[in-house]
């Protein structure tokens, strides 16, 4: 059934001018101090609607948003949706030829950009077939259209109506091959994040200001920063900059957000500057993380530095947001908790059988958060998407007291600072280099037992120096992203192999 009422931007935008919040602050920038009241973001929305109709951008085409996260980016979002168009915010940390697959991919009409990031993703913009409009958030280089004169004669448009069931935007996830895939998410979904875990995990209320270290673009972040806070009201600090432990520490005690949401990495690396600081003068009282297992010796050591406990959870793009987690007065670290209210979760051997407490099974959940499809890839979307069931791709053991343990991938996939990681793409990267023969990458844990990439090569010559070593370092961050480099790498003759040729990963993972 069409309806306004249908379009999730009625729901988190709109509706706040009519309860009374028009004056009340939505965004707060931590780098500038820009902010962005419920009634100027309701007000930018809608001049971003008649924008896109000003442009010729059409309902159900595609915007792609290479956004930072800035006042502009919920202005955007938003604005997309009230006008039928499907944005599609992007990694901002990745690199031009994954940019030009993404783009191409999703046929995007429109793309908008910070200014800092445009140099990285011109070369892909250079030759784009189907990119009708390029607008840059900041100062643009000649030729391309700023995002102020983007808006210059538009007139404000009302939100369109919708199905709960039509598509709303799309995420990025790299998923098994390494390859872009498109997660399309409908309308209904938004609610249903913010119904089940924002309302019945995190309890969040009106009072509070949220910020998260994990960016709007990420699934994570984009429930952090815009559909919990938005559902009730609440304010988000936001910050465009890179989340170090200095920086996160500083805007803890300059904004005093009440809820903080993290990731595994930068929890531990807080951890240690509050080893040597103490902790930020902020008046917390839920933290929460996600996107890999969090470390025991993290959670227990933030807690003693701060006096609250971290929620350990686990969410996916294809589910939009955390469907497993611990809950406030119920944390056990090691854990990753039980099933959110308003989600079922089942663990299945290899035939989709049920295991039993103590085995190890994959975890399959059913939610009303469930993506639609990958777009384009319908063999993906049929083996991911199971009737109600989502397939994980995480293998988990559950306990006899009905919690889940993290056991590991279904394939050779992990996750780096709570981003999917797939060994094939690093290693096509270290064996494009010209000193390099073969590769292989398997997951390694660093000092506080987080995984991070690891390199094993091949060299066409030469037993290779340090020197080397930080080449192909630099070499893996031009070509596939600044994240996916190997921490470590190891020179050696030969790659254990199969009779067939196939490498032997398990091998060097327990050699690792």
């Amino acid at each position: 059934m069409l309806s306004v009422e249908n379009n999730a931007a009625s729901f988190f935008v709109d509706r706040h001018l009519l309860e009374g919040r028009g004056d009340k602050p939505a965004y707060i920038e931590a780098q500038g101090g820009r902010k962005l009241t419920y009634g100027q973001m309701a007000e930018g929305a809608a001049l971003n609607a008649g924008a896109f109709a000003q442009a010729g951008i059409r309902p159900e085409e595609r915007a792609a948003m290479l956004v930072l996260d800035q006042i502009e980016f919920p202005q955007i979002f938003w604005g997309a949706l009230k006008a039928g168009v499907v944005p599609i915010p992007l990694n901002t940390l990745l690199a031009a030829p994954v940019y030009d697959a993404i783009l191409r991919d999703s046929r995007a009409a429109i793309l908008f950009v910070s200014a800092p990031l445009w140099e990285v993703v011109a070369p892909a913009v250079a030759d784009n077939p189907y990119l009708r409009h390029v607008v840059v958030i900041g100062e643009a280089p000649m030729g391309l259209v700023r995002y102020a004169d983007f808006l210059k004669g538009a007139e404000p448009r009302p939100t369109l109506p919708a199905s709960p069931d039509e598509v709303a935007f799309w995420l990025y996830s790299s998923g098994s091959t390494g390859q872009p895939k498109g997660v399309a998410h409908v309308h209904s979904a938004l609610k249903a994040t913010s119904d089940t875990y924002g309302a019945q995990v995190l309890g969040i209320c009106e009072d509070d200001v949220v910020l998260s270290a994990a960016k709007f673009f990420f699934a994570y972040g984009l429930g952090n920063e815009m559909t919990f806070p938005l559902s009730v009201g609440a304010t988000s600090v936001i910050f465009a900059g890179r989340p170090t432990p200095q920086s996160m520490l500083e805007i803890l005690s300059a904004h005093k957000p009440t809820i903080f949401c993290g990731v595994p990495t930068l929890y531990a690396a807080m951890v240690a500057e509050m080893d040597n600081s103490g902790p930020a003068d902020a008046p917390l009282r839920l933290c929460i993380s996600a996107g890999e297992a969090l470390p025991e010796d993290v959670g227990t050591r933030w807690q003693t530095h701060t006096g609250v406990a971290i929620l350990d959870g686990v969410g996916s793009t294809e589910m939009l947001h955390i469907f497993l987690s611990n809950a406030p007065g119920d944390v056990v670290y090691g854990t990753s908790g039980v099933a959110v209210p308003g989600f079922a979760l089942r663990l299945v051997d290899e035939s989709g059988a049920e295991v039993a407490d103590g085995e190890v099974g994959e975890l399959l959940v059913n939610g009303a958060s469930a993506a639609s499809c990958y777009w384009n890839q319908r063999d993906k979307t049929r083996a991911t998407f199971e009737g109600v069931w989502t397939r994980t791709g995480d293998k988990y053991e559950r306990r006899s007291d009905g919690r889940l343990v993290y056991c590991g991938r279904t394939d050779d996939m992990f996750k780096v600072s709570g981003i999917w990681l797939s060994p094939f793409e690093v290693e096509g990267a270290l064996v494009s280099h010209p000193q390099v023969l073969e590769a292989a990458v398997v997951a390694c844990a660093d000092a506080d037992g987080l995984e991070k990439p690891k390199a094993f090569v091949v060299l066409q010559s030469g037993e290779g120096d340090a020197a080397l070593k930080e080449a192909l370092k630099t070499h893996v961050k031009e070509r596939v992203g600044k994240w996916k480099y190997p921490r470590w790498i190891d020179v050696v003759d030969e790659l254990p192999k199969t009779a067939t040729g196939k490498i032997q990963r398990f091998k060097l993972r327990e050699g690792a």
